[in-house]
């Protein structure tokens, strides 16, 4: 029997957003929702205390600047279904309820990664792994319940997030080492059963990448003969200051167009920090301990980094402008600097200062101005 651990204090929680929309926020930039509103959805990922109104700064920005949310964490399977009977959908319900008081074009991710999955939805009670017929079983009933409580309010869904390597092949993960190409299959089959209405998407990085592009192309162009529907592709922003080109972003967004699906940017970001080599794209698997030799701006950015993030953002955009016919929507990886996940990844501990909100929940002014200027033309 299925549980869902709930009380009065957390349905109280459920109201709380709503009234810190209204708190006040000091904010004359140009809205970027406004800027951008018969181009595309601008988006961003949340987090719990964004969603439950702890951190009650962000959300009149979430108000003023945001057409579209995703959830940063809270509907990743760990999160709302950690045991086999026991679902927790208190984040759910706050997220939902939130992107109704915002009018917003609501985002559920993700439905099946490799990442953030619980043990037990691989193995049986004595550890053995389960049968393919097990794990597909499982699978479609967590959609059932997670897709179907949320039917007709998560407009959206990321059903397969990363499953296919920078080199074209499939990600040699625990749902592929069991099932095969099938859980992709049944992810995307049962999660138009349960919500017919919802848009449905694949979701990696590095999609700029040629190889691993056209494989993700083969792989929705394969769901779609066999009659699974497929809307789009969305194509994570996890960017440097110097690559992937603009070229190469280009490219990926027009090519994924050309074969008939839906361009989103989904996860944008841009790394003012030097890496590993090898901690190219967003591979959680791909974590360092702290080495200040990887955390030169702790104090700051300087003016000349600085520059150099707000040209890369406007080049971005410029991109983004000339093919947004192509896009349905752009989402910021966060709302801003300070709760960005690349301050712990691929080095743990650092200070980053990868979006166009600082720390304090402010607009960084240049950038606001290029965007605002870039859409007047």
């Amino acid at each position: 029997m299925m549980k869902n651990p709930y009380s009065v204090r957390r349905l109280l929680l459920l109201v709380v957003p709503v009234f810190l929309l209204f708190s006040f926020h000091q904010d004359d930039s140009p809205s970027l929702k406004g800027l951008f509103e018969e181009s595309f959805y601008i988006g961003a990922a949340l987090n719990y205390r964004e969603v439950n109104g702890t951190e009650s700064r962000a959300l009149p920005v979430l108000q003023k600047h945001f057409s579209s949310i995703s959830p940063e964490n809270g509907l990743k399977w760990v999160r709302v279904h950690p045991q086999p009977d026991l679902y927790d959908f208190e984040f759910g319900d706050q997220y939902v309820q939130l992107g109704e008081s915002l009018d917003a074009f609501v985002i559920g991710h993700t439905l099946a990664w490799h990442q953030q999955v619980p043990d037990w939805v691989f193995e049986q009670e004595d550890g053995t792994p389960k049968t393919k017929a097990q794990l597909l079983a499982t699978l479609e009933d967590h959609i059932e319940n997670v897709v179907g409580r949320y039917r007709g309010k998560i407009q959206g869904w990321d059903v397969v997030n990363e499953a296919i390597e920078d080199n074209g092949e499939f990600r040699k993960s625990k749902w592929f080492e069991i099932a095969g190409v099938d859980f992709i299959k049944t992810a995307f089959r049962k999660a138009n059963e349960v919500d017919p209405d919802a848009e449905l998407y694949y979701n990696d990085y590095n999609v700029f990448n040629p190889k691993k592009r056209a494989a993700i192309l083969a792989l929705a162009k394969e769901l779609r003969a066999e009659g699974m529907r497929i809307d789009g592709i969305g194509m994570q922003g996890h960017y440097m200051l110097d690559r992937p080109s603009v070229a190469e972003i280009e490219k990926g967004i027009v090519e994924i167009h050309e074969a008939g699906f839906k361009v989103m940017i989904t996860e944008l970001d841009v790394d003012v920090l030097k890496r590993p080599r090898e901690a190219i794209g967003a591979d959680l698997a791909k974590s360092y301990e702290f080495q200040e030799e990887y955390n030169p701006y702790s104090e700051g950015l300087p003016k000349s980094v600085e520059q150099e993030l707000t040209a890369r953002y406007k080049e971005i955009f410029e991109v983004y402008k000339k093919h947004s016919d192509k896009i349905s929507r752009v989402t910021f990886w966060g709302i801003h600097d300070g709760a960005s996940w690349l301050n712990n990844w691929p080095v743990r501990g650092r200070t980053n200062y990868p979006l166009v909100f600082d720390r304090d929940i402010n607009p960084k002014t240049q950038i606001f101005n290029d965007l605002e200027e870039l859409m007047k033309k």
